[in-house]
C-alpha cells in the first residue's frame, strides 16, 4: 500500500484547455478516496494521471514518498478497473485474473495460489474455467476486480467501475468493493459522476469543477457544511432547494416568509442586499406532523402546492416561488454547469407518506431554521458554513474508517494498519 500526493497537477491540452487545472490532493495510505464532478469536470483525466496514461503538463505526482513523472504504467504498481471491464474473451476467469502474473512471469504454483484467493475473496471459484460471454455484468466486474487483487499492487484505482451495470446490480456491487477495500486496506481511488456511489463509499469525497477541486470532505461533512452553491447543488437528490432572500433585522425574508436565524449565522450575512437560502428537502415538514416540542425550533408558512409524489415511505411537494430574473438565470447555469434538471422556482418539500397534503391545495408547512445555509449569490461561498464543525465531521468519519479496517484485518491476522487522513 501506499499514500498519493498530487501537487499542483496541471493537464493541459495543445488547444490551451486546462482539464486538470492547479489540482493539489493528499490521499493516506490505505484511504478510500472518491473524485467526483459533473462530466467534463477532470476526474477521469486525474485518475489517469495517476496511473500514467496521461502526462502531466506540470506538477508532481508522489506515490509511496517516490516521484513518478517520468515513470511508465507498467512501473507504477497500481491496479486499475475500468467502466467496460476490459476482460479477454477468448481467456476464461482464471486466465483473465492471472493475466498479469504471467506477464510477470510469476511461477504457476503462485499464481494458482493468488487467483485461488481472489476468487474466494470475490466469490468467483465456480466460475473459474468458464469465459467472460458466459456470465453477468456483475460476474464480470468482479473479475476485472479479481485482476486487479493479485497483482498486490500499491493502489486501487476505479474509473466509473458500474455505470455499465443495472440499478440493482450497482447497489450490490458498491457493497462488494466497500467490504474488499475494508478488508484489504489498500489505498483505494474511485472516480464516479454517480453521488450515490460518491456518498456510500469513499472515507473523503473529492468535487472538482472544470479542472479545479472546489471541496475535499467526508460525504457528512459535503452534505452538511458544504463549501458553496456547487458542492450544495452537487450533493443531495432531490437538490438543494435555492430561495431569494432579504436579510432584515436577525431574520431573512423569503417567498414563503421570515426565516429566523441564530446570531452566529445572522452576523454572517450582515451587510448583504440580496442572498440565496439553501434549504434541503428533508428541512420540510407538514406542520400538522411535527410534534408541539419541535415547533419553536422552526419556522411555519403556508403555501399552495402544485404538485405531490407518494414515494411509499416518503413523498414530494413541489411548491412554486417568485424569483428575480438576476436569480433564476443564476440557477438555470448552475444546473447546466451540474448535468441536472434545471433548478427552477420551485421548492421540492420532502414530507412524511402518511401526510394528508393535496396538490392545487393551499397547505401548512414547518421548516427546521437551524439548518438552513446562506449563500452569496455573486460568488456562490456559503456564507453561514461552520468550518469547525464540518472538519470535526470528517475527523470523527476517517477515524472510524480506520478502525474498521484495522479491525477487519485483525481479525484475518493481517500486520498493517491504514493510515488516517
Amino acid at each position: 500500500m501506499a499514500s498519493i500526493e498530487m501537487k499542483n497537477i496541471v493537464k493541459q491540452y495543445g488547444d490551451g484547455f486546462p482539464a486538470v487545472n492547479d489540482v493539489s490532493l493528499d490521499i493516506a495510505d490505505g484511504e478510500f478516496m472518491i473524485l467526483v464532478g459533473p462530466s467534463g469536470c477532470g476526474k477521469s483525466t486525474l485518475l489517469r494521471m495517476i496511473v500514467g496514461l496521461e502526462d502531466n503538463t506540470s506538477g508532481d505526482m508522489v506515490i509511496g514518498g517516490k516521484r513518478v513523472n517520468d515513470l511508465a504504467p507498467r512501473d507504477r504498481n497500481l491496479s486499475m478497473v475500468f467502466q467496460n471491464y476490459a476482460l479477454y474473451p477468448h481467456m476464461t476467469v482464471f486466465e483473465n485474473i492471472a493475466f498479469p502474473l504471467r506477464l510477470s512471469k510469476t511461477p504457476d504454483d503462485e499464481v494458482r495460489r493468488r487467483v485461488t484467493e481472489a476468487s474466494d475473496v470475490l466469490e468467483l471459484k465456480e466460475h473459474l474455467d468458464r469465459k467472460p460471454a458466459n456470465l453477468s455484468g456483475g460476474q464480470r466486474q468482479r473479475v476485472a476486480m479479481g485482476r486487479a487483487i493479485v497483482r498486490q499492487a500499491e493502489a486501487f484505482l476505479f474509473d466509473e467501475p458500474l455505470s455499465n451495470l443495472d440499478a440493482k446490480l450497482r447497489g450490490q456491487m458498491r457493497t462488494e468493493i466497500s467490504r474488499l477495500q475494508r478488508r484489504l486496506g489498500i489505498t483505494t481511488v474511485y472516480v464516479t459522476h454517480d453521488q450515490t456511489e460518491a456518498m456510500t463509499l469513499g472515507d473523503r469525497v473529492c468535487v472538482l469543477r472544470k479542472g479545479k477541486i472546489q471541496q475535499v470532505a467526508s460525504p457528512r461533512e459535503l452534505y452538511e457544511q458544504p463549501v458553496n452553491l456547487f458542492v450544495a447543488g452537487f450533493i443531495g437528490s432531490p437538490p438543494m432547494n435555492f430561495l431569494p432572500a432579504t436579510p432584515k433585522g436577525t431574520g431573512l425574508e423569503t417567498p414563503f416568509g421570515m426565516v429566523e436565524l441564530d446570531e452566529r449565522r445572522a452576523a454572517k450575512v450582515k451587510g448583504h442586499d440580496l442572498v440565496l437560502v439553501g434549504i434541503r428537502p428533508e428541512y420540510f415538514e407538514d406542520a400538522s406532523l411535527v410534534d408541539e416540542a419541535r415547533r419553536p425550533l422552526g419556522s411555519t408558512f403556508k403555501a399552495r402546492v402544485d404538485v405531490t409524489e407518494w414515494l411509499g415511505d416518503s413523498q414530494f411537494a413541489y411548491i412554486p416561488y417568485e424569483a428575480p430574473e438576476a436569480v433564476t438565470a443564476q440557477l438555470r447555469e448552475l444546473s447546466r454547469e451540474l448535468d441536472s434538471e434545471e433548478l427552477r422556482t420551485q421548492a421540492i418539500v420532502s414530507i412524511d407518506s402518511t401526510s394528508r397534503i393535496r396538490e392545487g391545495r393551499e397547505a401548512e408547512f414547518w421548516l427546521d431554521t437551524r439548518k438552513v445555509h446562506v449563500f452569496d449569490p455573486q460568488s456562490g461561498e456559503n456564507l453561514t458554513r461552520d468550518a469547525e464543525a464540518g472538519a470535526e465531521l470528517t475527523r470523527l468519519a476517517t477515524q472510524d474508517r480506520v478502525e474498521q479496517v484495522e479491525e477487519s484485518k485483525a481479525r484475518q491476522g493481517g500486520a498493517t494498519s491504514v493510515g488516517a487522513a
